[in-house]
């Protein structure tokens, strides 16, 4: 981000604003910044899925509140925040009340360390990736809190599925993300990003040679999301609403939006480790080519954060197709499709990749 650090400077500096003042904020607005664009994305999520799956099961989807539905987010918001915050007899009160804060914070961090751009990237460090899987991992901690604290049984029931089902799921995904590390020689998503850069565009992508790796985690990523066809921790016909059961009110709403912030997170992860990221498909920018240098040397950040997003929304479309595709798996198959067919495909996968490696240097393209 120095490209971007010494335009701010400079624009404060035409203002006769100290460098101190930019030194400071220069770090503090992309906070602000992540944290008004995630309730933003995880809004516009929210009415995206019930839009697509009204469209794929035949149904109008929400169509009263504003144009086209466009305000039935905001209304059930509003809703949630009116609604009385209700904290169960017998239940421990401190952890109950910390689990929905635990869940949210982790993902902001884990949204600051994806590259949007070559000169956008708010958490730059050289192992960032294993940082992102590290942070990902830590809502299972609130969930576990939610189901133990609540003082319910089926809370802890599907609180206790939930851990299960990540601590078997995280493992192929260890191996998937060792492939990649392979291939890029980094741990750094931005150095990930760069290693896929090629004349051929999409043909420089690991999501090509590394697809059974691509294919692998996507599925565990939908495992981990607790989403069809592995939503066991939440499954209605047999455990109410599963660990947040006894929430309600805006701390029910944190449970709510942090699955949605989660599944944007790990889309924006899976585009970067095998689409190239914020890199384009054609194997070269657009805007240099459309506009005049001095406009186009700019808005290719803009365009590489546009490939991005784009990729992302496309991993969200069929995550959500899939929800209304396939049935629920059964608690006993889900773990046993991890240990018996997954976790061995992600070591075959690894060892391809080692051999891949070896024999080109990663140039396969």
């Amino acid at each position: 981000m120095n490209y971007l650090y010494f335009l701010y400077i400079e624009f404060l500096a035409k203002h006769n604003i100290p460098q101190l003042f930019g030194d400071i904020t220069f770090y503090v607005i992309p906070c602000c910044i992540i944290f008004a664009a995630l309730l933003i994305v995880v809004l516009a999520l929210v009415l995206f899925e019930r839009k697509l799956l009204g469209w794929f099961t035949q149904r109008k989807g929400p169509n009263r509140v504003g144009f086209w539905g466009l305000l039935q987010t905001l209304a059930d918001a509003f809703k949630l925040l009116c609604k009385e915050n209700i904290t169960p007899k017998g239940a421990d009160r401190f952890l109950f009340n910390l689990a929905p804060i635990i869940i949210f914070v982790p993902v902001m961090v884990a949204l600051g360390l994806i590259p949007y751009s070559s000169e956008f990237t708010f958490m730059n460090f050289q192992t960032n990736l294993l940082i992102f899987i590290v942070i990902g991992a830590m809502p299972v901690l609130s969930i576990l809190l939610a189901g133990w604290a609540s003082n319910n049984k089926y809370s802890l029931f599907g609180a206790m599925r939930s851990v299960s089902q990540i601590l078997a799921y995280e493992l192929p995904i260890a191996f998937v993300i060792l492939s990649v590390a392979v291939l890029a020689s980094s741990l750094n998503l931005s150095q990930i990003t760069l290693a896929q850069s090629s004349a051929k565009g999409i043909f420089g992508w690991f999501g090509i040679p590394c697809f059974i790796g691509f294919v692998i985690m996507f599925i565990c990523v939908i495992a981990e999301l607790n989403r069809c066809p592995f939503d066991l921790p939440e499954a209605e016909s047999e455990l109410i609403c599963g660990y947040n059961t006894e929430y309600s009110g805006m701390r029910f709403a944190i449970f709510y939006l942090s699955e949605y912030a989660l599944l944007f997170a790990n889309a924006l992860l899976l585009a970067v480790l095998f689409l190239g990221g914020y890199l384009s498909p054609f194997g070269k920018y657009l805007s240099p080519m459309i506009f005049p240098p001095e406009i186009g040397s700019i808005l290719v950040y803009f365009e590489q954060a546009f490939w991005l997003f784009a990729k992302s929304f496309l991993i969200i479309f069929v995550i959500i197709w899939i929800r209304a595709t396939l049935p629920r798996l059964a608690a006993f198959d889900l773990l046993k499709f991890s240990w018996a067919c997954l976790l061995p495909l992600s070591i075959l996968n690894l060892f391809l990749m080692v051999i891949l490696k070896y024999l080109t240097g990663g140039g396969y393209v």
